[in-house]
């Protein structure tokens, strides 16, 4: 592969790592944030903006940990068939299903670009007591959703490779696990 696109894959793996890990810590922001709405509602007055701001953070957990967990190889995949083939059938089934990854998350981020948008331009604002502005969390969505297309063309090219039996680097793809693969 040429050095550009192995620049590309090195690259986006490490920022989808970093920010990935970050992200991992949200959830205890989360918790954080539940155990105040549940201490107030016990001893206090409730304040009315916990729930939807452990809504927006679980949001940002999942969306900001999108390409983190695809580099993991921790999403759901449909084993009937895929666990018996040879790894470079593997990797040509990847290619696909890699090609229309990207085509969703294009539309996706498209849509959520135009959301993004009108949430900028009009002010939206949710439909609760507390009424927070929609924007922040649209822009951290985009972000999120940017992030795994980023990630998915990174693996579409690992697929590449490794269909023609070499990693991106040009090195001969070893015979190993794909777990082990993500220690690398």
């Amino acid at each position: 592969m040429p050095r550009a696109i192995v620049a590309y894959v090195k690259y986006v793996d490490r920022f989808n790592r970093i920010v990935g890990r970050l992200a991992m810590y949200m959830i205890f922001l989360m918790l954080a944030v539940l155990l105040y709405s549940s201490i107030s509602k016990a001893f206090f007055l409730p304040a009315i903006w916990t729930l939807e701001v452990a809504q927006f953070l679980m949001a940002a957990y999942y969306i900001l940990g999108g390409g983190y967990s695809m580099q993991l190889h921790a999403h759901v995949r449909m084993d009937l068939l895929y666990g018996r083939w040879s790894r470079k059938g593997m990797a040509f089934s990847d290619t696909l299903t890699s090609v229309c990854l990207i085509a969703y998350l294009v539309l996706l981020l498209m849509g959520g670009i135009s959301s993004t948008d009108y949430a900028l331009q009009y002010g939206e604002r949710s439909y609760s007591s507390w009424a927070p502005y929609m924007a922040p969390i649209k822009l951290l969505m985009c972000f999120g959703i940017f992030l795994m297309l980023l990630q998915a063309i990174a693996f579409f090219f690992k697929d590449l490779a490794a269909v023609r039996g070499l990693t991106v680097e040009g090195r001969p793809l070893p015979e190993y696990e794909l777990s082990d693969e993500v220690q690398s």
